[in-house]
């Protein structure tokens, strides 16, 4: 686990990767919790029984669920403890390259990138890839955007 407490020690972190993750189980009662949560309750990812004859032999989870884990994820390789606010200020790109079937294990890996000057305080790019056990092609890659507030 990587601590960082000042802007300079963020800053210095620039282009480095940080680390990964253990891995983590996707099951189907996270997935239809998610469905639940957002209302998208698409058969390829809540109905077991259609999903065995579809495009991927079961159920899948939605991308924006594997999304939404990249803040656990990141929480489990680093921990920003700079003075002041730390906000999610979105998403520079997301893209899905391999779906996750149900049971299926992931892990995460972050890096941080740029990390750029503001009036008030620093922001910060991050670089995450969410990998599948067993899988060549990642499920997920995406670049966030964090804001690092002064105190």
């Amino acid at each position: 686990m990587r601590v960082f407490t000042t802007f300079d020690e963020v800053a210095a972190a620039s282009g480095e990767t940080l680390g990964e993750t253990d891995w983590i189980e996707i099951t189907q009662e996270r997935v239809d919790r998610f469905a639940d949560a957002t209302g998208d309750h698409q058969w390829i990812h809540v109905d077991v029984e259609r999903a065995k004859d579809g495009p991927f032999g079961g159920t899948i989870a939605h991308g924006y669920l594997t999304l939404s884990l990249l803040p656990w994820l990141g929480s489990q390789i680093f921990r920003l403890e700079t003075p002041g606010a730390k906000l999610n200020y979105g998403l520079n790109k997301v893209r899905f390259p391999n779906p996750v079937r149900v049971g299926k294990r992931v892990k995460g890996r972050a890096a941080f990138g740029a990390v750029t000057d503001l009036p008030a305080g620093k922001q910060l790019i991050i670089d995450y890839t969410v990998e599948i056990e067993g899988e060549t092609k990642p499920a997920c890659v995406a670049e966030t955007v964090v804001l690092l507030l002064e105190g």
